[in-house]
């Protein structure tokens, strides 16, 4: 099988790892993803990965609680930082190379964020976590996913989410919600769609990277968007 698209970077979401569990890292959920992405990898396909740390704490629900937003948000990248390597430790037992590069530096347990390190190990058949956020409080994973996708020339951006694609409004609060199959970036801005961070679809919208938003709990999603399948919402011009 020829995948659709040859480098892509797939968005997690920290709570993905906690399960029905709300909270912290569910072991039989982390393997179920990296099985994901070890079907993928078989494709041929160079995968970076951005990581959230949701499970563990999200600097904006923190912040509104009275907690400093700058040290919330840092906070949030450490938490990154313990899920990649949880992501880490999945991949390897399934015989995949990783390599765990974060934005902030701590060489004891990843490398330094460098774009052209990063690439190489993509180019060399390593699977690229990319930890730590964009190093910047602020910031969301999303945006740091749009920023690491136009860094590494990726494809596409794999959105994996809850919900099989993007709705005109939340479908679990109102069952009426229309769901899309393909929108373009200004659709989104229009509509106020919040998928994403709009800082993170200027930056896919600047830089010509397409967005899928797709349903992750569902066995063989990622391999069928990368095989170029319809699957979800698709974001683009």
């Amino acid at each position: 099988m020829t995948p659709a698209y040859r480098r892509i970077l797939l968005k997690l979401s920290g709570e993905a790892l906690a399960g029905d569990h709300g909270f912290g890292i569910h072991p039989a959920v982390i393997r179920t993803i990296a099985e994901e992405i070890r079907d993928v990898h078989a494709l041929g396909v160079q995968i970076g990965i951005v990581i959230g740390g949701g499970n563990v704490i999200r600097g904006v629900a923190a912040a509104s609680q009275g907690m400093d937003r700058a040290s919330a948000d840092y906070m949030g990248m450490l938490a990154s930082i313990l899920n990649a390597l949880a992501l880490q430790d999945a991949l390897e037992k399934l015989s995949l190379t990783t390599r765990v590069l974060s934005a902030l530096e701590i060489p004891a347990v990843c490398e330094l964020y460098i774009r052209r390190r990063a690439m190489r190990h993509m180019e060399k058949g390593r699977v690229v976590i990319f930890a730590g956020g964009t190093g910047n409080p602020y910031f969301s994973t999303d945006t740091a996913a749009a920023l690491r996708a136009a860094e590494i020339h990726a494809e596409v951006l794999l959105k994996a989410t809850k919900v099989d694609g993007v709705y005109s409004a939340d479908p679990e609060k109102e069952p009426g919600a229309i769901r899309f199959d393909r929108l373009t970036y200004a659709d989104v801005v229009q509509r106020n769609l919040a998928f994403m961070d709009q800082s993170a679809i200027a930056l896919c919208r600047e830089n010509g990277v397409p967005i899928v938003v797709f349903d992750m709990r569902v066995a063989g999603n990622v391999r069928k968007v990368v095989s170029g399948e319809s699957v979800g919402t698709l974001v683009g011009e």
